[in-house]
């Protein structure tokens, strides 16, 4: 991927690398819609994790970046939403890999881990990593199935 447009959301914490991700992709002609927050004051992470994962969750963006302090609130945050597959990534390996094997679809960033270069580095190779499939599509599908029987049983009284 890379055209197209994508969902960026941040916590207060996140703010920044914020900022410098979506720079960095407008610089690749990828335009981005950002749910917040809008600065360094002090929010709660799942106010804007929650939108983000939801744009992905709807259909309405393949692809989604979450940042917050340490990527975990984020992770679960979005990680809640039907459909999503958000993996915290502190390197390129790892970046390469969620999308090879996991099929991820939201990025997820720790701005107190990762600075503006790294998360660059782990950005760009999670847009031109493709899911690899074969093996792993049994397993996507698995989740998929999962994510369907909790709905079902999450919605009977």
């Amino acid at each position: 991927m890379t055209t197209g447009s994508m969902i960026i959301g941040s916590d207060h914490a996140g703010y920044q690398l914020k900022e410098d991700i979506k720079a960095f992709l407008s610089e690749k002609g990828i335009s981005v819609v950002d749910v917040g927050t809008q600065g360094p004051g002090s929010i709660d992470y799942p106010d804007y994790g929650s939108r983000g994962a939801q744009g992905v969750s709807s259909g309405q963006f393949e692809r989604g970046i979450l940042i917050c302090g340490s990527g975990i609130g984020m992770s679960i945050v979005a990680n809640k939403f039907p459909h999503v597959r958000a993996a915290l990534c502190l390197d390129e390996d790892m970046a390469r890999l969620s999308r090879l094997h996991n099929d991820s679809n939201i990025l997820v960033l720790a701005a107190r881990k990762t600075d503006a270069a790294q998360a660059k580095a782990i950005v760009d190779v999670w847009l031109t990593t493709p899911f690899e499939g074969g093996r792993h599509t049994k397993r996507i599908d698995k989740i998929r199935d999962l994510e369907r029987k909790l709905r079902k049983t999450s919605s009977t009284p």
